[in-house]
């Protein structure tokens, strides 16, 4: 958690791993707002939210709950389904945000490699390859965990578009009881160190494996 960081005296670890959640967060819901805005829908736009600015996405509690128990939210990205002019937008829209964060790891990680062993200045120094790591990660495990289909994360809007009908259906039913608790439940048993969401570090690993194009 973050608040252990800063008892720790991990100031500067500390405060690396927020910017990165900052700036990351804020593409990730620039995103949503782009891909509505491009879907026909214009709400989010209308409402200070197509920019990369992060006054406009951060929560302030959403971020303190990040701080105290190591997750937390922005501010949901409003739309409006009735002017979509595609039978795909909402899960287009709800794919652009973790696709932002996707498109960050992969330049981040690939900037890094590349300006490493050409020697810029920027990516000299352990400062520089901490904070760049940290990026990195940040982008992949939000990129992977707003994927899974519960609750109102992303994945929830894109799943049942791969479903037959009926299943579609039926998943929406059972999400909108009972997804949100299922959800809790995973965040609480995470914070009490059950390892339930070990796999994104392993996930998020891979990728960095497979997304390196440089050398």
């Amino acid at each position: 958690m973050l608040l252990q960081l800063l008892m720790q005296g991990e100031v500067i670890t500390f405060a690396m791993i927020l910017a990165a959640l900052i700036l990351s967060l804020s593409f990730h819901e620039y995103g949503h707002a782009l891909a509505a805005k491009m879907y026909g829908d214009d709400t989010a736009e209308r409402l200070g939210r197509l920019t990369i600015n992060p006054i406009s996405h951060i929560d302030p509690v959403g971020l303190l709950m990040v701080v105290m128990v190591g997750f937390g939210y922005a501010k949901p990205v409003p739309f409006n389904p009735q002017n979509f002019k595609s039978m795909w937008a909402q899960a287009g829209v709800a794919a652009a945000g973790p696709l932002a964060n996707l498109i960050i790891g992969v330049v981040a990680l690939n900037l890094f490699i590349y300006g490493s062993g050409a020697g810029w200045a920027l990516f000299d120094g352990n400062g520089a390859r901490s904070f760049f790591s940290i990026l990195i990660l940040v982008n992949f495990y939000l990129l992977l965990f707003n994927l899974i289909p519960l609750g109102v994360l992303d994945g929830h809007y894109i799943l049942p578009y791969f479903l037959p009908r009926t299943l579609a259906s039926k998943y929406r039913e059972l999400n909108a009881k009972y997804g949100m608790f299922a959800l809790l439940g995973i965040l609480i048993l995470s914070v009490l160190g059950v390892p339930v969401l070990a796999f994104l570090h392993g996930a998020a690993q891979w990728l960095i494996r497979h997304l390196s194009f440089v050398s």
